[in-house]
């Protein structure tokens, strides 16, 4: 078992005109954030790999994705790597796609049922719905009732 040295910062304070010392632990940030390889080089040709499944327009990829539609165009000029956050979103959307050919057979039949605007138990869900990581789970979560019988 490793043990973990704190150190301690020693702050001086005046107190009418008697020194006081305060001792608080100094926390340890020596643990760095790490981007998951997945979404570190992200290219276009990967994102190209996942679009080419659905009818979506450059336009609703843009903003499912968060970016300009001028920018997914400058990405495929020179396979430009996404940003780690519009990658990851990227792959939520392929979850959602496999999910959604899975539950209706193909991606034409997925795109027309999200176009629709269907309703589930906390209301309407719409292609919108695909922006946001809450709409994403509700979509997720509808398409897992229908796969199992259960459409409201």
């Amino acid at each position: 078992m490793k043990k973990s040295i704190v150190k301690k910062k020693t702050v001086a304070y005046k107190v009418n005109s008697a020194v006081s010392k305060a001792e608080e632990p100094i926390a340890p940030y020596y643990r760095s954030v790490k981007v998951i390889p997945a979404v570190k080089d992200f290219t276009y040709n990967e994102f190209k790999k996942i679009a080419e499944k659905v009818p979506f327009t450059q336009a609703e990829w843009a903003a499912i994705l968060h970016v300009s539609e001028r920018t997914l165009q400058r990405y495929a000029k020179n396979n430009g790597v996404f940003a780690p956050i519009n990658a990851e979103r990227a792959m939520q959307i392929a979850t959602v796609i496999k999910e959604g050919i899975t539950t209706f057979g193909n991606a034409d039949l997925f795109y027309n049922w999200i176009k629709r605007n269907p309703y589930m138990l906390g209301g309407n869900l719409s292609f919108e719905s695909l922006t946001t990581n809450e709409g994403i789970q509700k979509i997720l979560t509808q398409l897992g009732r229908i796969q199992h019988g259960i459409f409201a």
